[in-house]
């Protein structure tokens, strides 16, 4: 779960790290306020999940409260990378001397942590690397070891930090590794982590991903989530503990496990060419236990989607037999049925693996309203597709 900069310098002042919270607001008048509250220059920043906010132009000086009213009109609405900005944090601008950056993150193709740090902060890392990479220290972390007060001056001397404040950078990164630790965190990021001209460090940004796995350990967390910004029918597929992702397409996809689930989104994709471009409304993993209730609760999502034209049931047998996957299908729906939301669409079923001929068996003699049984993924999806564009 990646958070929006505000959200994570909330986690660094809990954390002991020096930063500036600010102000989040969400109209140019509210930014007008909190800039004269501060009373002093402020920085206006866009709040988005992506990175480049500055050179998008989402990041902006405002000297007096009539800027900040200003450069909030500017900045909100603005579309960087895909995010449309809906809310702007304030802080009092710094005397900035220096730009450093510090970042730990879960290195997974060494099975290790690892610290990045560079004496060249402010600028996009990648960029550091390719030019400069002798500015870009990185250093295993050893995870039973973990970052004492020598390891984190370690890191600072290595990033090149000046010496007159590399043990004040150091004790900031030991910080950061406690609150790396302590959140369950896959990223922690400062960038720019600056030296003020009366050599204070504070971290004038953040970035910071928590592992969604860890969530059972962190009730907190539940206050990150992005409400705003999800769309509701994952929330609701999340409320039922289903694996649902909302696509633009119209075909609604079910399916056992995530590799077949992809390979029917590209399947479907690709049959859809056929039909003026139809694509999958969807990604839904049902996992293994294909319970009545399961696909009832998958479908129900689906077909509650005003975009799905079809449904395309693509399920291999392995732990769960086909015969119990059939069985769900047809309670599942009766059990929409006898709700007052059930919308009727076409649905698509190919069944494969253990039991498959009892499950088609099943289907067959239960003759489930506006279900069509395929026997080839192939061909299950140009029907999918097919039903979707309209065409009987």
């Amino acid at each position: 779960m990646d958070l929006y900069e505000y959200q994570a310098k909330e986690l660094f002042a809990t954390h002991g790290v020096t930063t500036q919270v600010g102000k989040v607001v969400n109209t140019p008048a509210d930014a007008q306020k909190a800039a004269a509250e501060f009373n002093c220059a402020v920085v206006v920043k866009a709040q988005v999940k992506t990175g480049g906010r500055g050179k998008a132009g989402g990041v902006k000086l405002a000297n007096n409260p009539s800027e900040a009213l200003e450069k909030a009109t500017n900045i909100l609405g603005l579309d960087i990378k895909g995010h449309i900005v809906k809310k702007v944090l304030i802080t009092p601008a710094e005397d900035i001397k220096e730009e450093y950056y510090v970042s730990f993150l879960l290195d997974r193709t060494n099975r290790t942590f690892l610290s990045m740090a560079s004496v060249a902060g402010g600028m996009d890392i990648e960029e550091v690397a390719a030019k400069t990479p002798e500015k870009l220290a990185m250093i295993k972390i050893d995870p039973l070891t973990g970052v004492d007060s020598t390891k984190a001056l370690e890191i600072s001397v290595a990033a090149g930090i000046p010496q007159e404040v590399q043990k004040d950078v150091a004790v900031l990164i030991e910080k950061m590794w406690k609150l790396f630790v302590a959140t369950d965190a896959t990223l922690v990021e400062v960038n720019p982590l600056v030296r003020t001209n009366d050599d204070r460090i504070v971290a004038l940004d953040g970035k910071v991903t928590l592992d969604e796995n860890a969530n059972f350990r962190h009730a907190e967390n539940e206050n990150f989530v992005d409400t705003a910004n999800v769309d509701p029918l994952e929330t609701a597929a999340k409320a039922k503990d289903l694996n649902y992702v909302k696509l633009e397409g119209s075909v609604g996809i079910i399916g056992n496990g995530a590799g077949l689930v992809m390979s029917t989104l590209d399947v479907v994709a690709y049959a859809g060419e056929k039909f003026g471009g139809v694509k999958p409304a969807n990604f839904l993993d049902i996992g293994g236990g294909a319970s009545a209730q399961v696909m009832a609760d998958g479908l129900g999502i689906i077909l509650s989607d005003p975009s799905v034209k079809s449904v395309f049931v693509n399920v291999f047998g392995g732990i769960t037999a086909c015969d119990a996957v059939a069985n769900g299908i047809v309670q599942a729906i009766e059990i929409l049925k006898s709700g007052s939301n059930y919308v009727q669409r076409p649905i698509v079923v190919r069944l494969d693996g253990n039991n498959a001929q009892e499950g088609l068996r099943i289907l067959r003699e239960a003759k489930p309203d506006n279900v069509e049984i395929v026997d080839t993924m192939d061909d299950a999806a140009a029907r999918a597709a097919q039903l979707a564009a309209g065409v009987k």
